[in-house]
């Protein structure tokens, strides 16, 4: 129990001393005009006020990533916290806050276009289709997962998972169509506190209840029994990504840009955002190791490892009575539903950015919104159709949401080098998570499946490649006195 309580603090100390030395990093200045009232538009471009910019940005990122990914993350033992912690603090706060930030000095720029800026038009356009895809791979897998835990809900009314999939479809269409302060501006900031407030009662009873946790300094605390199936690197890093990194963030930060009203708030909207996330995966991660220890891993009843859905399910209900209940089914049903939206929106203003598409329009939004909501319905309908579909699509979008942070944490170092600024705070990040994605992919199932130590000594040679690449590469653009284009 000491241990959790370390790191919860840390978590904290983290915002408060890192998350302030970073935004001096940057050099946010509140005399800055922000793009809200220089592009205010009534759709993207709205002011809102800190606290609903905040929440909104905490529901965006969050989804089921801090309660799943913690889940799963737990299996691994109590190294998770340290991933939770030091990933969130020093990578996943780090990534958020800077490119949201960046979005802000750019007006507003989506995802690609600052990839673009920062690595060359040809990444621009690899990051427009790659991020597209991964915007409606999210929007499909945040829709049959949510409407088969609301049909098992509502099956004494009739109401099939199918019937679900088409409300849930029908809002996604209105809320990705809508002005952002009409449907997100307003449900939003109750559904993040429903998010919060269930993890608060967890935390809580873990407080009152003291229940017989792992520490660090325990014999074998930090081992990983399944060593042979799911080695930790880079398996946990992978597991666990909304609480610690989430390239998805970086997605989402941009619709934020377009709504805050001056860089001070930065700091406490992107970082502190990110940081409450890491807290509530980190006591997510607490929780399922005291199932996991008295359940064990295994569920008999199926013979396969419990779920995070079944987890989730039984810590709210046996922890927090009736309103645990009710919490697990705003939770654990409708934080996805909330990320898919903003999922299918942010792709709407990518594929906008990228062709150069007014939105002020209904006519403007709905050309790019159908085939996206098209494309969206084949891969959801593929994914239910098939017996493997959900996981295999899960497991690509795990990855896929990694190998884009990577592509980020790049394009902000190169940012940082431009700027003259301590480019070290995300070079490390970067080459981290380089060495993640790639190892992952060269060892897991669902890529090339080599040899542990094979793919991982790939992974580290690959990832050294790519370090001296950006910086050789960089250092030969100042040397032919190549002037870069400074943000506004």
């Amino acid at each position: 129990m000491i241990s959790f309580l370390l790191a919860l603090a840390v978590l904290i100390i983290g915002y408060l001393v890192y998350g302030r030395f970073i935004s001096r990093v940057f050099g946010a200045d509140d005399s800055r005009t922000t793009p809200c009232y220089t592009r205010q538009d009534g759709i993207d471009y709205i002011p809102l006020p800190t606290w609903k910019v905040y929440m909104i940005q905490f529901l965006n990122i969050a989804g089921l990533g801090p309660i799943f990914g913690a889940i799963m993350g737990a299996r691994f033992g109590i190294a998770s916290y340290l991933w939770i912690v030091f990933g969130t603090i020093f990578a996943g706060a780090t990534h958020d806050y800077l490119a949201g930030m960046i979005s802000l000095r750019m007006n507003g720029a989506s995802l690609p276009e600052i990839i673009g800026f920062f690595l060359g038009r040809h990444s621009r356009r690899l990051m427009g289709v790659f991020i597209t895809v991964l915007m409606i791979l999210v929007g499909a897998v945040f829709i049959s997962g949510p409407a088969e835990l609301l049909a098992n809900l509502t099956a004494g009314f009739g109401i099939t998972t199918y019937w679900w999939i088409g409300i849930i479809f029908i809002y996604y269409v209105i809320a990705t169509l809508c002005p952002v302060d009409k449907i997100i501006g307003r449900i939003y900031p109750f559904f993040a506190a429903c998010l919060i407030f269930m993890a608060v009662g967890i935390l809580f009873y873990l407080l009152a209840v003291r229940p017989e946790l792992p520490e660090f300094w325990s014999a074998g605390s930090l081992v990983n029994y399944e060593w042979e199936v799911n080695p930790i690197f880079p398996m946990m890093f992978i597991s666990i990504a909304c609480g610690a990194i989430s390239g998805f963030h970086a997605t989402q930060s941009p619709l934020m840009a377009r709504c805050i009203k001056s860089e001070a708030m930065g700091r406490r909207c992107f970082y502190g955002a990110m940081v409450t996330e890491g807290v509530v995966a980190l006591i997510w991660a607490a929780a399922a190791t005291c199932f996991f220890q008295a359940n064990g891993i295994i569920n008999p009843d199926t013979g396969k490892p419990y779920t995070g859905a079944f987890v989730a399910s039984s810590i709210c209900n046996n922890w927090l009575g009736l309103v645990g209940g009710i919490l697990a089914i705003l939770g654990i049903a409708i934080a996805p539903i909330t990320s898919g939206d903003t999922a299918l929106r942010s792709g709407r203003l990518i594929i906008a950015d990228f062709f150069k598409r007014e939105q002020k329009s209904m006519k403007g939004r709905l050309l790019i919104a159908i085939p996206m909501f098209v494309l969206t319905t084949m891969v959801l309908v593929w994914s239910i159709n098939d017996v493997k579909g959900f996981g295999v699509l899960w497991r690509y979008f795990a990855w896929c949401n990694q190998a884009l942070s990577v592509f980020t944490l790049w394009a902000i170092t190169v940012y940082l080098l431009r700027e003259r600024k301590p480019w070290i705070v995300t070079f490390l990040p970067s080459v981290f998570m380089t060495c993640v994605c790639s190892t992952y992919i060269l060892v897991a199932p669902e890529g090339l499946s080599l040899p542990y130590h094979v793919g991982l000594g790939i992974g580290i040679v690959f990832s050294l490649f790519v370090s001296v690449s950006t910086l050789v590469g960089h250092f030969l653009h100042v040397k032919h006195q190549r002037v870069y284009p400074k943000l506004s």
